[in-house]
């Protein structure tokens, strides 16, 4: 079966920031509509970016540096507009309010707030140091910077792509980063507009001021979606394949690929596709480090219940700071299941056992929701009590899992 996978959410809206600081207008094929990329283009709208939606493409006119409108900017539950647009509103002119849902403004933003600060912006964030944030802009002085990376590879992307158009040589030191393959995308994607980092030791990147040049970008489909799918295949002993995700991916999470082999799935990497065939049964008795892959644990907790042995996924404290404490999400969701866990500040330990029919939270988080409809797919009676909430990346999830293994949920 192949399942129709929609396009990575990190790299359209990456691609959308790049095309509107660029020169020219960049064609981007297959990208992400959802509702956090057509908030992302709707904040570039804001911004003064003439961003128009086709057939299956958008095409966006950039700006040729930093925007000049000023003005406010609706972010609503988008975290990666939060992080991304301010710093590129600082390259420019003008004083810009950024908002947010109430989801969004209680996710952290200082250590983002206090590095665009350090480089010459006057910005005030709201009460709680995040959303709603003010920005007066006069363009970013370049310099040297200490970037706090622990809870987030958000920050640091948000400077890198901001940094060529800043007036002098911008170097970040990036500490304790996590979710180190977000930046190694967000460097392919610099590279394709014509940008280099470079990094002249571990841990600090340095970009010189430059220009972008307008490009046109197929989105290959999302590797932390595709992971639903990969995981139903494993646990239903059928073969999913995901056309356009293949061996030279940018996303890091199609190393999920990996963890599902250690369960006992057999898994096919090619150019140009992903393929999981599953035997039903799920091997356990192993821990295993998703630090760098953190989108994904969950879809593994989530089936963890129905292997033969533990499963503890390790290095996800940063995953307490996303659309809801992941790790407490999922945690309290498996008890109410019947299943057994064991939680620490980084970690998760899932025990083998009976799962019983309940209705999972789903605190607004779409990867929740979609992580315990694979489950479902397995124990009849699993309910969610927001389905809906999937349509901040896939807003024909549900549809697409019934058509594959004739399961409806909602």
């Amino acid at each position: 079966m192949s399942a129709r996978v929609p396009g990575s959410k990190s790299i359209t809206n990456r691609a959308l920031l790049l095309a509107a600081a660029a020169h020219g207008t960049t064609r981007l094929d297959a990208p992400l509509v959802s509702d956090d990329t057509v908030a992302f283009a709707e904040a570039l709208t804001a911004l003064g970016v003439d961003v128009r939606t086709g057939d299956g493409h958008w095409t966006v006119t950039g700006a040729g540096g930093g925007p000049r409108s000023g003005g406010r900017v609706w972010c609503a539950d988008a975290g990666t507009a939060a992080r991304f647009l301010p710093p590129w509103a600082a390259t420019g002119r003008g004083e810009y309010v950024f908002e947010g849902s109430g989801q969004l403004g209680a996710r952290p933003l200082r250590p983002l707030v206090d590095a665009v600060a350090a480089l010459g912006a006057d910005v005030r964030p709201g009460p709680g140091g995040g959303l709603p944030l003010t920005l007066r802009a006069s363009g970013l002085a370049g310099g040297t910077v200490a970037l706090d990376s622990r809870t987030s590879s958000q920050y640091l992307t948000g400077l890198l792509m901001a940094a060529p158009l800043a007036r002098a040589p911008l170097t970040v030191h990036a500490h304790g980063l996590v979710s180190g393959p977000y930046v190694a995308m967000t460097r392919a994607l610099m590279a394709r507009f014509g940008v280099t980092v470079v990094t002249p030791e571990p841990g600090v990147l340095r970009i010189e001021p430059g220009r972008y040049t307008a490009t046109g970008l197929r989105v290959e489909p999302d590797a932390s979606t595709a992971s639903y799918f990969f995981a139903a295949a494993a646990v239903t002993g059928t073969t999913v394949r995901v056309p356009g995700l293949g061996r030279g991916s940018l996303q890091g999470d199609v190393r999920f690929l990996d963890v599902l082999r250690r369960t006992g799935a057999r898994i096919r990497l090619t150019d140009d596709a992903a393929e999981v065939t599953g035997t039903g049964r799920l091997r356990g008795g192993f821990s295993v480090d998703m630090g760098e892959i953190s989108d994904t644990f969950m879809t593994l907790a989530a089936v963890a219940p129905l292997a033969d042995g533990p499963i503890t996924v390790t290095g996800i404290a940063h995953a307490r700071l996303k659309e809801s404490d992941r790790i407490a999400a999922v945690a309290g969701n498996l008890r109410a299941l019947g299943v057994r866990t064991e939680e620490g500040p980084d970690r998760l330990t899932v025990l083998p056992g009976p799962v019983r029919p309940a209705r999972v939270a789903c605190h607004r988080d779409h990867r929740i929701a979609m992580a315990f409809s694979v489950l479902g797919l397995r124990v009849p009676g699993i309910t969610l009590d927001d389905p809906e909430c999937v349509a901040k990346t896939f807003p024909g999830f549900h549809a697409e899992l019934g058509r594959l293994f004739g399961t409806r949920r909602g």
